[in-house]
């Protein structure tokens, strides 16, 4: 994955796919892929998103992977956590209670390192890749989470408006992507806001995905 861009925006503060409170398709549509309290959720691209703190007040479990060693170590500041420090498999390991954050490359995890993932919450996993590498993306997440249903946000806008990322991934492409291996329920929709609404018009979504 292409660390050395993700590592730019971080240290230049072009930050501004991080929001100040959690998502509110995560709080009102996660209860819709069937996990309770005490499963283990899998945040992969996590950053520094404050979802995270909102699925530990719920009671889950929470793993993260991220590039960025700042962030990771801002999300542990933020709860008021000291995390044990380990490595493995060139991932620096972060771990407190119930959360675990992975520093390094998301195709660095195998399932062994996570045992038994329950739920996926994608906010902006596959729209932060071009599409040369969602193929991948998507056989390696469904792989080593034994094919956990998903939460996946993502944007539908005419690509010729911006560049990504974010890039648009219409719920069709979203469909195409996964449809091997999962069926997608649209949950909502919403005219796209914030910084991204300077750039582009059109659609953020929810969907869930469960296994065929």
């Amino acid at each position: 994955m292409e660390e050395q861009f993700w590592q730019s925006r971080w240290q230049q503060n072009n930050i501004a796919f991080h929001e100040a409170k959690p998502h509110p398709f995560l709080e009102s549509h996660f209860g819709t892929i069937g996990v309770t309290s005490g499963d283990t959720i899998l945040v992969p691209l996590c950053g520094k998103s404050l979802d995270m703190d909102w699925l530990l007040g719920q009671g889950f479990h929470v793993i993260g992977i991220e590039f960025n060693q700042e962030a990771v170590e801002e999300v542990f500041e933020r709860l008021g956590l000291v995390p044990e420090k380990s490595e493995t498999h060139g991932l620096k390991r972060y771990h407190n209670g119930h959360l675990t954050l992975y520093v390094g490359d998301f195709f660095a995890l195998d399932q062994a390192m996570l045992g038994q993932i329950d739920g996926i919450f994608d906010r902006g996993s596959i729209v932060a890749l071009p599409d040369e590498m969602r193929t991948r993306y998507v056989a390696h997440l469904a792989g080593i989470t034994d094919h956990a249903p998903q939460l996946v946000i993502g944007y539908d806008y005419d690509q010729q408006q911006t560049q990504g990322p974010p890039f648009s991934v219409p719920p069709t492409a979203l469909q195409k992507l996964y449809d091997d291996i999962y069926s997608m329920t649209p949950l909502a929709a919403r005219p796209i806001e914030g910084p991204l609404a300077a750039r582009c018009s059109g659609e953020e979504y929810a969907a869930a995905l469960s296994r065929k």
